[in-house]
């Protein structure tokens, strides 16, 4: 008789961990208030100055800041206790954001103001992730990435459209007042609801950030299995261009602001419901087994729009395409798993980065790209590349990936030469 295999934990269980709880909530929290701010002062900068150019500059605030903070901040949550660099990050952001409620305070100054405190959230971002890989062991922490993960898309769309209401029925200075505030609730949550821990890199001769970051870069980039990884990580550019021109996409079908935020709302909503299902119901090894596949679909789907859609059909279409991109919890569950502890933070923020630029270079190529072409072929053309790109990951991938049944000692087995773990360990990080 076969033993019965060994029960999953559920959701509750992991917001049982008061750690999460912490984490969790702190992040919805700055989130939220992020997302306010960043709409709040966008539509500030613009009322002032009549800039399209400037507005833009302001809302793309997350693209060359987080570059650099990805890059050269990350290792700080990996030489430096971890809840000591989110509590610090969180201070300097309510003085920043505080900085920004000065009467008077000149649109330079704003924007400026506002790109410090976007270079403060990729290490902020690392710490937290690899904390919550510290507070969650086993097939819990898989389940608490899919609940941040939909968690974000989440407040993607209810704190835009919250971040417009208020402006409406306000001004901007109270949404920048609610973003220091939220930076400050988190600063206490973290302070007094996570617990302290030593820095991961412990040691004297800790190599400076520059050194740190050819580290990361060494590791990250120079093995094939994390190479991979990165990749289907990456493909995210391609199958959310739907989302970077919503805009010109709506007005093709002769839609305004509503049908803007119905598009976005349906890309979101789709891996925001399939991501904790797919974590909750199907096993680690057959995640990871599927994982090609679904890249593929992720971003074939889109091909579809080349028939021209009206609005109902694209939200389906954008919402079973980004139903697909719930495989990103398996690529990002393997991820961390090949990468030791102490080195982490700054594997997230090389990872991290690369995405937000990744995104930005193919939201920026999409646009110039609808000048030219309808907005429904620039959508199936991003589609179809990122397709074939995840085809031949996929096909890296079948060869590093765990077999399922029968297959799964040997795939143990293998990985454990690979990475110098015993096969029970290999399994319990499978």
């Amino acid at each position: 008789m076969s033993p019965s295999p060994a029960r999953r934990p559920s959701f509750r269980e992991v917001f049982a961990v008061p750690e999460f709880r912490t984490l969790w909530v702190s992040y919805v929290l700055s989130a939220v208030g992020d997302r306010l701010a960043l709409v709040a002062l966008t539509l500030l900068v613009y009322d002032r100055s009549r800039s399209p150019f400037l507005a833009a500059v302001t809302f793309a605030s997350g693209l060359v800041p987080y570059l650099v903070g990805g890059m050269f901040l990350s290792g700080l949550a990996d030489r430096l206790p971890r809840r000591s660099v989110m509590v610090g990050c969180d201070l300097l952001r309510l003085l920043l954001v505080g900085a920004m409620l000065i009467p008077a305070v000149p649109l330079a100054a704003m924007i400026g103001l506002l790109y410090a405190v976007t270079l403060l959230q990729p290490p902020f971002d690392a710490a937290r992730s690899a904390s919550v890989r510290e507070a969650l062991e086993g097939e819990r922490y898989p389940l608490a990435m899919a609940i941040m993960g939909s968690t974000t898309r989440v407040v993607l769309v209810a704190g835009s459209a919250a971040g417009g209401l208020v402006v409406a029925l306000f001004s901007a200075r109270p949404a920048l007042a609610a973003d220091a505030a939220t930076f400050a609730v988190s600063a206490l949550l973290i302070r007094f609801g996570v617990p302290a821990r030593k820095a991961a890199a412990s040691g004297e001769d800790q190599p400076s950030p520059l050194g740190q970051l050819t580290e990361g870069i060494r590791l990250v980039f120079g093995d094939p299995a994390l190479r991979t990884l990165v990749g289907l990580g990456w493909l995210a550019a391609f199958y959310e261009v739907p989302e970077g021109i919503a805009a010109p996409y709506a007005g093709r079908l002769g839609g305004g602001a509503v049908a803007v935020g119905l598009l976005i709302a349906a890309s979101q909503l789709g891996a925001a419901i399939s991501t904790p299902l797919f974590t909750k119901k199907i096993g680690p090894l057959t995640r990871l087994t599927w994982m090609g596949p679904m890249a593929i679909l992720a971003c074939a789907i889109l091909a579809v729009t080349v028939l021209r859609p009206n609005l109902v059909a694209s939200m389906g279409i954008f919402a079973l395409s980004n139903s697909f991109a719930m495989y990103q919890l398996a690529a990002n569950t393997a991820f961390v798993e090949r990468i030791p502890n102490e080195k982490r933070g700054q594997a997230f923020g090389l990872a991290t980065a690369g995405l937000i630029v990744g995104q930005g270079i193919a939201f920026a190529l999409a646009g110039a790209a609808a000048e030219v072409v309808p907005p429904s072929t620039v959508v199936a053309l991003s589609g179809g590349i990122g397709a074939v790109i995840a085809g031949g990951l996929a096909i890296r991938w079948r060869g590093m990936s765990p077999a399922v049944g029968r297959h799964t000692a040997r795939h143990l087995g293998r990985e454990a030469s690979l990475t110098g773990q015993t096969p029970i360990h290999a399994a319990r990080s499978n």
